[in-house]
């Protein structure tokens, strides 16, 4: 079976019963060996000390003094955040219970790369098994942000990092930054589309994340996200779905929606208190998708037998920036 996004750190976990991934000592030493954290040579005595101690037990409770007594402050203060991360983990035992815990309460200061990075591994053990290399490509756009490209009725979407790195060095390394800085114009970023026919280049450059989608209405790589949004909500909530894009929404019964993002979340609500957008807004929708539940049970009296409609848009600057949280926050449910 092919491997993917081995960068997630999904071979530094294991399951527990329910099939969710468990923080271990290995994991939590991925993180504590990152650039902020690991000492230099000139790094204090307490620090490498401190480095050493945590190594041999990522768990072991931290005393105020012991980053006190650091002579770096600026080092102390990434490891405060590491050990808030640390300690979130620590606290859920998994990370999908650390990833729910995040939104659930008072606001935690981790930052959203550490969550990004959450998702990406919950994904892949999510998704793990997978053969359609469609799905997995669509999965990005929940921890990846996109660089959405609107052209010859095409909506092509491209990772927004590769995409802004290959803009400024035209694909050439430090040489294409030396021809930037000197005012010599780069190429247009070309990057390849994943599709039907060759899906199989998929594999080997899953981390890699440089290849693109077309993410029109009735394309593949919209219907392989809603398979990626029914899996996402299986996996979390144990509820079964039925996902199905939509070219627009035309439903008198329009009870409840979700926005994927900051910009659907406004533009959804705008529609359904019945304003009228400007065109430009509209634009920005990229997807439109009818959630059903099939087991009604779960959800509120007012929902049942009605969907719940999604929406993703891009902001104004073409980026796509998805908020998979909003998927587990703001459904239709019961209460517990």
């Amino acid at each position: 079976m092919t491997d993917f996004w081995k960068s997630s750190g999904y071979h530094l976990v294991s399951r527990d019963e329910a099939g969710w991934l468990k923080v271990t000592p290995d994991y939590l030493r991925a993180y504590l060996t990152r650039p902020e954290i690991h000492p230099v040579e000139e790094s204090c005595a307490a620090e490498h000390r401190l480095f050493e101690a945590l190594m041999a037990d990522p768990f072991r409770p931290v005393r105020v003094d012991e980053l006190a007594a650091f002579a770096d402050a600026d080092a102390a203060d990434n490891y405060r955040v590491i050990l808030r991360f640390r300690d979130l983990l620590a606290g859920a035992g998994t990370l999908e219970g650390a990833y729910l815990a995040l939104f659930a309460g008072e606001a935690i200061a981790i930052p959203p790369l550490f969550i990004d990075q959450m998702v990406h591994l919950i994904l892949r053990g999510i998704l793990d098994g997978e053969t359609d290399p469609m799905r997995l490509r669509a999965a990005e756009l929940f921890f990846r942000d996109q660089r959405a490209t609107t052209r010859d009725g095409q909506i092509m979407l491209a990772d927004a990092e590769i995409v802004d790195m290959r803009t400024e060095t035209g694909g050439f390394g430090g040489l294409g930054q030396l021809l930037a800085g000197a005012g010599t114009p780069m190429r247009e970023v070309s990057l390849d589309v994943v599709d039907g026919d060759n899906g199989q280049i998929y594999w080997e450059r899953s981390d890699r994340f440089d290849t693109a989608i077309d993410f029109r209405f009735t394309q593949p790589a919209v219907d392989a996200f809603a398979r990626v949004l029914e899996a996402w909500v299986r996996h979390f909530l144990g509820l079964a779905t039925q996902v199905q894009a939509m070219a627009s929404i035309r439903d008198e019964r329009w009870t409840w929606h979700v926005g994927l993002d900051s910009g659907a979340t406004a533009i959804l609500n705008t529609l359904y208190e019945g304003g009228e957008p400007e065109e430009a807004e509209l634009q920005r929708i990229i997807g439109l998708f009818r959630m059903e539940f099939l087991d009604t049970s779960a959800l509120i009296p007012a929902m049942r037998g009605k969907p719940v409609y999604l929406g993703l848009a891009m902001a104004p600057d073409g980026i796509v920036k998805m908020k998979p949280q909003n998927l587990l926050t703001n459904l239709p449910l019961r209460q517990g």
